[in-house]
């Protein structure tokens, strides 16, 4: 990881390490690197989220890159995949994302697609990043090679749209579904895409005020969402996060269909109708044993990468697999995105759910879910300060007792945020009470650690 950018492009609170400055900077840099690759003027698309400082980075990202002779083409309010997918259609040299996806509305970021709709790569990022960084100024054009900002562009949301509603092929007729748009940018798709299927949708949390995003609603808050598919009875609950690259379920009886059972279902789909390329599912440390279980009763290989989207496309891309992601809800279609995409994925697992016959908590049994406790803790936000804890050996050396007295019946996974200042601890074990004590038990260490 760079200075600047992250394991999910550039993130910060806005105001503070997130700013004007540095989003007009950040414009100016991808526009000179990719002038310097094309060795004439870029084109960039430019799409956002609901938060209420996404237009204001938007504004300062496009002056940027105007000023240094790029074109942008704004998309408006549209989900991340659909940024990427629209990169490559319009044949864009790339695609600039402004979201901090499942985060709370005072931070924002910036993640970069490059032509093919795939994140920038980590050598274009660190170009990019030492421009920046340098504080040398960029190349400023004057007349006519000004760029130019072309209007009219949020009309492309029905091409996304149009897309997303190709990838299923059967009759969903019957199906009742409840949306949650987490107040974020599925609002500006996800009512029109569903409402061009056979079912019957409702939506709930779809009216962003700019700071409502992600608020006690979406993926990461799904109590309202449960409760509300128990009471309307309906037969599938669907919740996207703040820019909709990711997607959790809720089956008919109130239970949370996570990443890891989506793909096990969507796997085996494809395996019967041959599509499962190298018999493979890629996932990330992160996953439950039950998937693993699933994979090897179902004769499935898996193959688990460390944690991030990035890394499972990677995978994908290097071995030609066809499905893979996170237990977080990041599922990648590779057959339909370059990316996670939160609304592909429950169209994708609708499809499987109406062919099957079966009711979602039926189809979803097949893949067992093993107690797992995660526990976020926050530590200083201090350079460093992460790197610091995670190389302590006295913590390794208390993760190495404890995973020990789980007999080999668990395993446990300590790993710093990528975006925030957390250390994340993730413990499965035989029981609830087994998880949560180990796993409490590494969060006071390190947050004694982190203040000593």
């Amino acid at each position: 990881m760079g200075k600047l950018f992250g394991t999910d492009g550039i993130r910060g609170v806005v105001g503070d390490n997130l700013t004007v400055e540095l989003a007009f900077h950040v414009g100016q840099a991808v526009s000179t690197v990719l002038q310097e690759e094309k060795g004439s003027r870029p084109t960039i698309l430019i799409g956002k989220d609901t938060r209420i400082s996404s237009d204001m980075l938007e504004c300062a990202l496009i002056a940027g890159i105007c000023s240094v002779g790029g074109n942008v083409l704004p998309l408006g309010v549209i989900p991340t995949p659909g940024v990427a997918y629209l990169t490559v259609q319009e044949k864009a040299d790339a695609g600039i994302v402004i979201s901090a996806s499942h985060n709370p509305y005072e931070h924002n970021g910036i993640k970069v697609f490059n032509g093919q709709g795939y994140k920038l790569p980590d050598e274009m990022e660190q170009r990019v990043e030492d421009l920046i960084l340098s504080g040398a100024p960029m190349a400023a054009k004057t007349g006519g090679e000004i760029g130019k900002c072309f209007r009219g562009m949020k009309v492309l949301k029905q091409d996304y749209i149009r897309h997303l509603r190709s990838t299923v092929d059967c009759d969903l007729m019957g199906l009742r579904v409840l949306v949650d748009c987490a107040n974020g940018a599925s609002s500006a798709t996800a009512p029109e895409l569903f409402t061009r299927l056979p079912l019957q949708a409702d939506f709930i949390n779809m009216d962003p005020d700019g700071v409502n995003i992600n608020e006690k609603c979406g993926s990461t808050h799904m109590d309202i969402l449960v409760k509300g598919v128990v009471a309307g009875k309906y037969d599938l609950g669907i919740a996207f996060d703040g820019d909709a690259d990711r997607c959790l379920l809720v089956d008919e009886l109130g239970n949370i269909i996570d990443g890891d059972k989506v793909m096990a279902v969507c796997g085996a789909s494809m395996r019967e109708k041959g599509q499962l390329t190298g018999n493979t599912i890629v996932a990330t440390v992160m996953s439950n044993l039950g998937l693993h279980e699933f994979c090897r009763n179902n004769g499935i290989d898996l193959v688990c990468t460390a944690v991030g989207d990035r890394n499972v496309l990677e995978k994908m891309l290097e071995c030609d697999y066809v499905i893979g992601g996170e237990q977080s809800g990041h599922t990648i279609f590779r057959a339909y995105a370059t990316t996670g995409d939160g609304e592909l994925t429950a169209l994708q697992f609708l499809q499987v759910l109406c062919q099957s016959g079966k009711k979602a908590s039926e189809l979803v049994s097949c893949c067992a879910q093993y107690p797992q406790e995660l526990i976020n803790v926050k530590v200083s936000n201090a350079p460093g300060v992460k790197d610091q804890i995670m190389a302590d050996e006295s913590l390794w050396a208390l993760a190495r007792e404890k995973e020990a007295e789980l007999n080999g019946e668990g395993r446990i996974l300590l790993r710093p945020s990528g975006t925030e200042a957390l250390i994340r601890v993730m413990v499965e074990a035989k029981t609830t009470e087994i998880a949560l004590k180990v796993a409490q038990d590494l969060a006071d260490y390190i947050k004694n650690l982190s203040n000593s």
